[in-house]
């Protein structure tokens, strides 16, 4: 199979918008937890921690995903390069390198989608207990009244 240098450009839109998406993700977390460290120094509320805790492990992953976006692109460059000096083992080897990368940043963003998911369903749970316990005290309020 030869290589032509049109294969490796593929690639170029799709790794932009991934690291569209990825840079959004980065700064809303980066964001929100400036809005925890600020609360956190306010009320000292140590619950407050361990979210800017799960939030600094997917800043950790979204970095990794960056990074490994970043890495397949570059190396997508340089395979055209290679394309074009007709070295085309090395094309083939290189293009293989950079859609692995791609794939490890996907991977990442799974395991990211995942924690996200997780940490709001924890947060869910919460209001729904809320809401619950509420519900439940209007309700014996209203009925001791009743009697």
């Amino acid at each position: 199979m030869e290589l032509n240098i049109q294969t490796p450009a593929l690639l170029f839109p799709a790794v932009s918008l991934l690291l569209i998406a990825f840079t959004n993700k980065f700064l809303a977390i980066a964001s929100l937890i400036r809005k925890l460290v600020s609360e956190y120094e306010e009320k000292k509320n140590h619950d407050l921690l361990k979210q800017i805790s799960s939030l600094r492990r997917r800043l950790m992953l979204i970095r990794w995903m960056q990074v490994c976006g970043v890495t397949s692109i570059l190396v997508c460059v340089i395979t055209m390069y290679f394309i074009y000096a007709g070295w085309q083992v090395w094309a083939k080897i290189l293009f293989a390198m950079s859609l692995l990368l791609m794939i490890a940043s996907l991977v990442l963003t799974l395991v990211e989608i995942g924690l996200s998911a997780g940490a709001l369903r924890v947060v869910l749970k919460d209001l729904e207990e809320r809401t619950s316990r509420e519900y439940l005290l209007k309700w014996q309020v209203l009925d001791a009244k009743a009697t």
